[in-house]
């Protein structure tokens, strides 16, 4: 018989086959078992792109992302100053401290994320960590040298800082983990909140002299991701904020060397930041395939 008709159907897709049948034999009978493993083929590849075709919904399964912006924040120092007494006790003299404003951080930074997200009907949840480097800094500069650490018996303290013109922080790198929740408007568009811990490593340096301290604290923030089918259904533009509280941190080897082991000065920061970032983020894996 020649001419019959086949029908194989993948979802909405239809695709017609038309084999034509010659006579019983060995060699026809391998043919028409090689079409149908050719056929077989094509029907997987015809799923398989139908199934890339619908894509992730953005944030959902695992996705990395990259992202640039722009940081800011303040850092508000607190200084607190002690006298000695012929008795041999210690008492306060003085405290310093920006109660209002305070010094201000800004600069350029980028990195990238990490996570994996659920999709449950409108709603969303996910865990996600990121890492970003940049150059927020902040510089104080002064016309009159400054003596961190005051002279003793007429002449400099062992381990003392004089002439100091200017002081600069950088914050070198900041890295954390958030935890997400987040309402789909469409399918293809996600606004989410997310909270978590961030770290920042802090460089400070004046008159070639350096030291590094971590300030760390609770961070918030939002986030819209909007599906780029035009370009691929599984990437995203992603645009957000995130703020930090970065508490109160000590910081240590300033000023403190008084020559008989007591504290001269005692100096914190408390800080803040803020970032608007934008970027793109790729969904790649979904942990549900492997059942």
């Amino acid at each position: 018989m020649r001419g019959k008709v086949f029908r194989l159907f993948t979802g909405a897709d239809c695709f017609k086959i038309i084999i034509c049948w010659l006579n019983p034999g060995g060699d026809e009978l391998m043919k028409k078992v090689k079409l149908i493993i050719v056929c077989a083929a094509m029907l997987g590849l015809v799923s398989s792109s139908s199934v890339y075709a619908d894509g992730f919904a953005p944030g959902e399964g695992l996705y990395i992302g990259a992202f640039v912006g722009a940081g800011s924040g303040i850092v508000q120092p607190k200084v607190e100053t002690f006298q000695h007494t012929k008795q041999n006790r210690t008492e306060a003299a003085g405290v310093f401290e920006a109660t209002d404003g305070g010094l201000g951080l800004f600069g350029i930074e980028g990195g990238g994320t990490l996570g994996y997200g659920y999709k449950m009907g409108d709603l969303y949840a996910g865990l996600e960590g990121e890492f970003a480097g940049g150059d927020v800094e902040f510089r104080l500069t002064s016309n009159n040298p400054v003596d961190i650490t005051p002279s003793n018996n007429g002449g400099p303290q062992e381990g003392s800082v004089e002439n100091v013109t200017e002081v600069r922080a950088t914050k070198d790198w900041t890295g954390g983990m958030f935890g997400r929740i987040g309402y789909y408007i469409n399918s293809s568009t996600l606004v989410s909140a997310r909270g978590g811990v961030l770290v920042s490593k802090f460089d400070v340096s004046y008159t070639g002299q350096s030291e590094t301290f971590y300030g760390g604290g609770p961070s918030v923030g939002i986030d819209m991701e909007s599906q780029i089918t035009a370009i691929d259904p599984n990437l995203s533009l992603r645009i957000g904020a995130v703020y930090t509280d970065f508490l109160t941190a000590p910081v240590s080897g300033i000023g403190t060397d008084i020559g008989d082991g007591s504290d001269d000065t005692n100096i914190e920061v408390t800080g803040s930041a803020l970032s608007a970032r934008v970027g793109i983020q790729y969904s790649f894996f979904d942990v549900n395939s492997l059942f």
